[in-house]
This record gives C-alpha cells, structure tokens and sequence, in this order.
C-alpha cells in the first residue's frame, strides 16, 4: 500500500518569466462588489427618477423593484459563464467560445463602444455636479476626469479598485443616510407611507402599459451589473466571489433604488419631481435644508460625485479588457494585448480613454448612451443563448463553478425579457443597434476573418455537426479549469502523495470487491468515512475510461467528498478482472478518483495530470516493474516534484529534529509527505515528530525542492 502527502501549497511563481502575459489576480469579494455596485448608480438614481415618476406616478417604485428581477437571468447566465471561463473579456470571450468569432467580435466590439459610451456620459454628469463648485465647462471637465481615471487604472487592477472601494463606501454609505432620514421624514410628514399623493394621478399614472415602459426605461440602471465579468480574470475564488459579489451588489441596488424613490415621492410634490433633473439633491434640500452649511446637499453631491465616478472609472477599467482580449485571439491588433510595467493593458487603457474623450468632445453623451443600453441589452440576450450553447455542447471540459437556477427556463426568460426591452426602446434604438451589429460584421470580414481558425461550442451542439467541432476549445477550457483550480487547490502530486496503491497478484476481482477494499482501507488508514466511501461510489455506475493502453480511470464527483482521494489497483498476470472492460485482458491498472464538487473541474485537472504521465515515455515498463511503495511513486509522481530523503542528508531537517511536522521553519513551500520510520511507513501530520533515522518523502515545486536540498541548517530572518 502506499500513501503520500498532506497539502501542497504552489510556489510563489511571481517571477516567471512567462508571468508578463498574464493578469494578476488581484480582486477579491469587496472588490466585485464595488465594481459591480459603482457601475450601476449614477444616472439611474441622480437623474431617472423624475423621468420615471411622469411616465408612471406613484408607481415608480415598483417600477425599479420588478426592474431589479428582470435583470436575474443575465446576472446569473453572466455568473456561471464567468466561473466556467474566468477570462478577460467577458461578453466578448463568452459569445466567441459559445458562437464562434463573428458573435465574438459583435459581443466584443459592440460591448467596447457601448461601455465607452455609457462612461463618458458618467464623467459628463459628474462634471456637471463638479461645476457647482468650479467654473469649467461640463466637457472639459469630463475629458480631465477621463485622463484621471485613466492614470489609475494603468497604474493596476488593485489601485483602481481600491479608488473604487471608496468611492462605493461612500456613495453607499450617503445613501443608506439619506433613505433612512428621507423615510423618516416622511413618515412624519404623512402618517404613512402606503398612503401615496393624489397630485401623481392613479397609481398607475399612465395605465398599466406605462408601467411596464417604465420598468424598461429603468431596467438599464442595472445593466452594470455584468461589467465585473470583463475582470473575471483577476477575480480570485472566482467561483465563490463572482456570483456572491453580483448578488450583494443586486441586493444593494435594489434596495436603495426601491426605497430610495419612496422617499422622493413622499417628499416632493409630483409636479416638482417630474420636471426634476437633480431629483436626490432637490428631496434632500426639503428634509436635510436646515443643516448647518448646507450639510445635507452637499453630502447628496458628494454622493453624486462619486456615483458618476464609480461608473467612470469601473466603466474605463471594463471595456479596456474588451480589446485586450480581442487582441489576444487576434480579432484586433495584436499590441493591444501588451501589458505594461503594472501587469494592466496599458496600450488598450489608452485606447480607451481616447475614445472616451472624442465621444466626449463630439456627440450629444446623453443621447448615444441612452441607444447604447439597447446594444447592452441585445448583449443580455446572447449571454443567455450562449449559457444554453455551452451546457447543450456536451463539451466535457465546461465546469462552471456556479449553475444558473431553473435552466433552461431562466435563460430563456432573459432573452425574452430583453427582445421585449429593446421593442420597448423604440425604432431610434433599434436602428442603431443594428448599425453597430453591421459594423463589427464588417469589422470581421475585412480584418479579423482571415486570421482566426476558430469555431465555437455552437457546433458540439448538434451531433450531425459533430465532424465540425472545434477540438481546441476543449483543450483551451481544460486550461482555464487548471488555472482557476491551481491557487487554492490540491497539486497533482499532493494526491498521489496521498494516495492508497494495491498490488493484486493473484485472484479475480470485481467492482464490487473493490469497493469494499477502498471503504475498509480508506477509513483504517486515512479516516475516510466507510459510509460515505461506499455511498459515493454507489451513486452511479463506474465508467472506466482508458487513459493509456493499459490503465482505465473512473472519477466520482459528489459534495460528500472534502478533498480529492486517489485508489490505484495494479494486477499482475495471474490477476484477473471480472469486470466490462474494452480490450480487458491488456489492462493492467485501475484507477478511481473521489473529488469534491468544489471547486468546479478539480477531478479534470488531476484526471488530465494522470494520463499525462501514464501516457509519458517508459511509463509502462517503470510501472509494471516497480516492486516497492517508493518505486511506484517515483513512477507517478514527476521526478522533479518529489524528494525520498533520509533525514540526515537535509541539515534543515536535520537541525529541527525533535520538532513537530507543523513547527518545521524555512522549508517554502515544501511539504512533508510520508515519514518512513524502521519498517513503519506513515502519512505525515502536523503532530508527527522527527526522529533520527527517519526518511520522509517530500514533495513540493522543483526550485523549492532545490533549495531545501542546499539550505543551511538555520533558515535566516526572511525565511522565518
């Protein structure tokens, strides 16, 4: 039998040389939540509400709560696309892998334009409440801020959040207070708040097909929600902080959005409202007038300040990864995807911000960006399609860490919902949704077409199309599953370290036997629940896979599972199996793998680590031929990665003996695996004490191992 080790944590890999190409992953749970919350509070409280409130009277509330509902179905497809390829790029990356790179480039283009536009119309509106207090016209205001906001993000993802934060902080904060006030105040004004003002008309002002216009022309409020999927690349646990962030922020939005106009059609009279283009700061002048200072609007400034500028600067940050993406599959120029001295697309940033300041210094802002949320919700749309593409692919490689609730049903009502949006916007909105589809097709033929060969999942779908799948779309998601799994997960060889071998010489042998083996060994030798062993593997039938002539592989997923265990059966020649096996007389090796649900495609990356070295030069010779528990790990365990060491070569190890595994000091990111004391082998924990004479089995990252090889007996300070 042999087992081997603990936990493996991955070495410190800052300073790869490769490293240069790749995003860090900077952004934690608060920082998706601001970015998510910051895009969406702008416009759509500063200034709609009034709009709003004349299209459909006291209604309006409603109005922005059933809003916040409709837009579920794309937070939740944009969610499980983003956990399933954590990509920079988002829309654009989800509608090339899912469409192929025409929908790519319509979702990566048209994604860019529109974020741009919406942006600079958020600069534009926070010049406006600057030029209370500075004597500068609007869009010279906007352009300053633009190059602001722009020197920020190129100095990292991290500063730009962290101006974010506090932006958010404290757009939020001003917010709860002016709501909780505001709703105080009009309690005692009314003696209610269900008894609503006559002057607004009926309820529902303009009948109920004016309430339903109204819940579309509010809707986009929320529509940057999704931005924070353009990032998902420098999300870390994007599985856990992607989904739970968007679902805070919706949470938040919601929230202040609903009671936040209560409050202002308690407050102001319906006629001061509906004409209203500064509707916050007019409500907080009836109820905060009285402070000293003007307190209380200049604080409702403040938090309009920093509304505007959230969306500006996570507006900046989200649409420069559009490009950089685009860049990097060659849909656009390939400078583009260079990244600079901070590890940040520099080149796209600043492409980014141009842009922004010509839209700025050109066009009527406000106009252009109330036709780009059309585009946005045409985006909405085809994020839906594609969730429905990638689960109907078949494609083994798709592990999204989150699952969209209710499939199909909740993408199908988000493509509903947002067909019936964008007829609700009018033909002004329509036209130029379909100008700026035409232009990105044109975009492809004449530039991108000739230089991508690429197909989307679309052609997995349908089996007569099976010839046509895109085999490098599999390779490229089993790519992504190891990068999102590697940080906080389990190495390849920490589970071979820990694994149980058992070498069957003579006899026949079931599934059946089997199962009963792993059960008994695995609690007896490694308190693995024998109840839950055996439940798992009763869950399904095993499907043995072959990953090399000679050896077969059978994975179980199942939640009940809290880490990843490994069972390897080898079967000599007087062995026989009597189980349903393609070419069963040439196997030789079974293998079953117990891997947790979480994270997502954790049982493909070790299942993918395994046959890559079953299927290496000489394995099957090394293999078949290895007589001892060392041997047999030598073989599956990469030379590299594993160290078999009596502890009186190592004057590190040497020096702490009489030290516990867990108070060993200066091994990096080394790990004790097995201690083999006298004929005793044993897995290493932290209560294990090393005594002279013992050999352990260390595995860890090639340098690391390399280090401890050569380091003094004494780790210095810095190792400390």
């Amino acid at each position: 039998m042999t087992t081997l080790a603990e936990t493996v944590q991955p070495a410190d890999t800052s300073g790869d040389a490769g490293e240069e190409k790749t995003l860090a992953k900077n952004l934690k749970l608060f920082d998706v939540y601001a970015m998510s919350t910051g895009a969406m509070f702008s416009s759509g409280l500063f200034l709609l509400p009034g709009i709003a409130a004349a299209a459909t009277g006291n209604s309006v509330f409603l109005a922005y709560f059933f809003a916040g509902f409709l837009i579920m179905p794309a937070m939740y497809c944009m969610a499980e696309l983003s956990t399933a390829m954590p990509k920079a790029g988002g829309t654009y990356y989800f509608l090339d892998r899912a469409m192929g790179p025409l929908m790519g480039t319509i979702g990566g283009l048209g994604s860019w334009i529109a974020v741009v536009f919406k942006s600079a119309f958020a600069l534009v509106g926070m010049g406006a409440y600057l030029g209370l207090y500075l004597d500068l016209p609007f869009s010279i205001t906007a352009m300053v801020l633009a190059v602001a906001f722009g020197a920020v993000n190129i100095a990292g993802a991290k500063e730009t959040t962290t101006l974010q934060r506090v932006l958010v902080t404290t757009l939020v904060a001003i917010l709860v207070g002016f709501t909780l006030l505001g709703l105080k105040a009009a309690l005692e004004k009314n003696g209610s708040l269900i008894v609503f003002d006559p002057n607004y008309g009926d309820f529902f002002r303009n009948g109920f097909v004016g309430f339903v216009s109204t819940i579309g022309l509010v809707f986009v409020s929320y529509a940057g929600l999704t931005k924070v999927a353009s990032v998902a690349e420098e999300v870390q646990n994007p599985d856990r902080n992607i989904p739970l962030g968007m679902t805070l922020s919706l949470a938040t939005a919601t929230i202040l959005y609903t009671l936040g106009t209560v409050v202002l059609i308690k407050i102001l009279p319906g006629e001061a409202l509906f004409g209203s283009l500064t509707p916050i700061a007019d409500a907080g002048r009836v109820f905060m007038g009285d402070w000293p200072f003007d307190l209380g609007v200049i604080l409702i400034v403040v938090a309009a300040i920093a509304a505007f500028a959230s969306t500006g600067n996570a507006g900046i940050m989200s649409a420069s990864r559009y490009p950089y993406a685009m860049a990097k599959d060659r849909l656009v120029p390939e400078k583009l995807a260079e990244l600079g001295r901070f590890k940040t697309p520099t080149i796209s940033i600043l492409m980014t911000v141009a842009f922004m300041i010509a839209v700025i210094a050109i066009f009527d802002v406000a106009s252009v960006a109330k036709l780009a949320s059309a585009f946005q919700l045409l985006l909405f749309m085809l994020v839906c399609a594609a969730v429905m593409v990638m689960r109907e692919s078949g494609i083994s490689t798709y592990k999204p860490g989150f699952k969209v609730p209710l499939y199909p049903w909740m993408p199908i009502a988000g493509i509903l919902i947002g067909f019936w949006l964008i007829i609700e916007m009018g033909t002004m909105a329509i036209a130029f949704t379909g100008m700026m589809v035409i232009l990105c097709v044109v975009w492809y033929n004449f530039y991108a077409s000739k230089r991508v060969d690429r197909r989307g999942a679309i052609f997995h779908v349908h089996e007569r199309l099976g010839r046509n799948a895109y085999e490098g779309l599999e390779h490229e998601l089993m790519t992504i599953i190891n990068d999102r799994t590697q940080a906080q997960n389990l190495s390849y060889e920490a589970v071979i370290a820990r694994s149980l071998v058992t070498d069957f010489r003579y006899g026949r042998y079931d599934f059946e036997q089997l199962s009963t083996l792993m059960a008994t060994e695995g609690e007896a030798r490694y308190d693995i629940d024998a109840e839950t062993t055996r439940a798992v593997l009763a869950s399904f039938e095993p499907h043995f896979r072959p990953i090399s002539d000679g050896v077969r592989l059978t994975r179980y997923v199942d939640s009940r599972v809290k880490e990843p265990e490994l069972f390897i059966f080898r079967f000599g020649p007087k062995a026989r199996l009597e189980m349903a096996l393609d070419d069963q007389d040439d196997v030789h090796t079974l293998m079953v793998l117990l891997s947790p649900d979480k994270p997502a495609g954790l049982d493909m990356r070790i299942a993918g680590h395994l046959a890559e070295i079953v299927q290496g030069e000489g394995f099957e010779r090394r293999w078949l031929s290895a007589q001892s528990e060392a041997e047999l790990n030598d073989v599956l365990v990469r030379d590299d990665h594993f160290l078999h060491v009596p502890v009186a070569q190592l004057p590190r190890l040497k020096a702490q003996l009489g030290k516990t595994v867990g108070e060993l000091t200066g091994m990096g990111d080394v790990v004790v695996a097995l201690i083999e004391r006298g004929d005793k082998t044993m897995i290493a924990t932290a209560d294990n004490e090393l005594m002279d004479g013992d050999v352990v089995a260390l595995v860890g990252e090639p340098d690391d191992l390399m280090r401890l090889r050569r380091a003094p007996a004494h780790p210095s300070p810095e190792e400390e």
